[in-house]
């Protein structure tokens, strides 16, 4: 039987692609595990490391927080992953067939941890959760394109920084991804998977596009008027709501949605409209910026309360302005919830214009109230395409063990 390992560097308790994954494989019969740096849960068949691992992944935060001080926020985030962990001797990472590569930096893995890996001749398979892979550090360019070619002079950092760290960064994923021919590269977006066949760093290389994998025995449909029940909603408002960690990322889009939400309320079209947030405790200042009635659910730390959130709102608003196959509207998707969302990245992937949602105008305010208004006044149910059906991703899965499994890796 194939022995998988995924790489995550923390596991929580709900939302997690990864983790997804391997209970996915282990339903199917496939021998999976998982090993994080750290983990909110413990479970059969997961492992997080000790002490001496969580020391270094602090030492790396502090040591990113001094290279990325000068980051101007409004171009994103940025990672320059210098310490972590070799694990390429660890006992999990010696039994498996194969290496799911997923989000493993942030002081679990270095680049030179991933080249330990690469080492070990074993198929590794990187999942690519953003675009942070193919660039030279940067999650997402926004409109910067310079990773087609070759990243230097980042936008992120202003002019004159000490070191060019995208062009140093840029130039190390080079020398592995050439190196190395067991490296292999998954999409869960049509938008990244063409991306990273046009980027520098990954043309020519084996790049594939299997999308997330949701678990629909929790994600469905229910009784609207039950759910907003149990979170103590009146079963005559109209509930549109968004999910949210921070109001100040600058991939997440609020300003467009606080725009959209006072162009509704000038418009007097709606009645009876609350604003559900989730993700963040009561927040003052969004509170303070909403004409509507607003609920706080907070941070929702498993999947039964967060499906229960998404069966209670009559619209789910994604507003982000980059983003790769948000996880978010697959699941409102499944709970028949209509998704509103700006027309980027792997959104449109999952909504069908005006079928199971809206796919506004990108950037565009005016067009998202527009979409709110649209899947309120006509009814859209929400629905997950034929696309993300369990068993179609696990066979797409079981094809890419073959590929891999009876490819000859060899390192030049």
């Amino acid at each position: 039987m194939t022995k998988i390992l995924h790489l995550q560097t923390h596991l929580p308790s709900s939302g997690n692609a990864a983790f997804r994954l391997h209970q996915a494989f282990r339903q199917a019969g496939v021998d999976s595990g998982i090993l994080t740096l750290t983990s909110d849960i413990t479970l059969e068949h997961t492992q997080h490391l000790g002490r001496k691992a969580k020391i270094k992944a602090m030492l790396d935060s502090r040591l990113q927080s001094y290279l990325t001080r000068n980051a101007v926020l409004e171009y994103g985030y940025f990672s320059y992953p210098i310490l972590g962990t070799d694990i390429s001797n660890f006992e999990e990472v010696k039994q498996a067939d194969i290496l799911y590569l997923h989000w493993a930096i942030g002081g679990f893995l270095s680049i030179k941890n991933i080249e330990q890996l690469a080492r070990t001749n074993k198929p590794i398979i990187v999942f690519m959760h953003d675009m942070w892979s193919i660039t030279g550090g940067c999650h997402y360019s926004l409109s910067c394109d310079k990773f087609k070619v070759l990243c230097r002079d980042c936008q992120i950092f202003p002019a004159g920084n000490f070191k060019d760290l995208a062009l140093a960064e840029f130039n190390s994923k080079s020398k592995i991804y050439n190196k190395y021919k067991n490296l292999y590269f998954v999409s869960p977006s049509r938008w990244l998977h063409n991306l990273a066949k046009d980027a520098a760093l990954t043309t020519g290389k084996p790049v594939f596009h299997i999308p997330n994998i949701l678990n629909r025995s929790v994600f469905k449909a229910v009784d609207k008027s039950v759910a907003k029940q149990l979170l103590n909603i009146n079963a005559q408002e109209r509930v549109i709501t968004f999910g949210a960690t921070s109001v100040d990322s600058p991939y997440k889009g609020w300003s467009y949605l606080q725009e959209a939400l006072t162009i509704l309320h000038q418009q007097k079209d709606l009645e009876n409209i609350t604003v559900m947030v989730f993700g963040s405790g009561h927040n003052q200042a969004m509170a303070d910026a909403v004409p509507f009635k607003i609920k706080f659910l907070g941070r929702l730390r498993d999947d039964y309360s967060t499906a229960l959130a998404y069966n209670a709102s009559d619209v789910f608003v994604v507003p982000s302005l980059a983003d790769n196959l948000p996880t978010t509207v697959m699941e409102s998707l499944a709970c028949g919830t209509p998704a509103v969302g700006f027309e980027t990245g792997g959104i449109p992937d999952m909504i069908q214009h005006r079928q199971n949602g809206y796919l506004a105008a990108y950037r565009s305010a005016a067009d998202l109230a527009e979409g709110i208004k649209y899947c309120l006044q006509h009814h859209v149910k929400g629905s997950l395409l034929p696309a993300f059906d369990t068993e179609t991703l696990l066979q797409k899965h079981f094809s890419l063990f073959d590929q891999v499994l009876h490819a000859t890796p060899v390192s030049l």
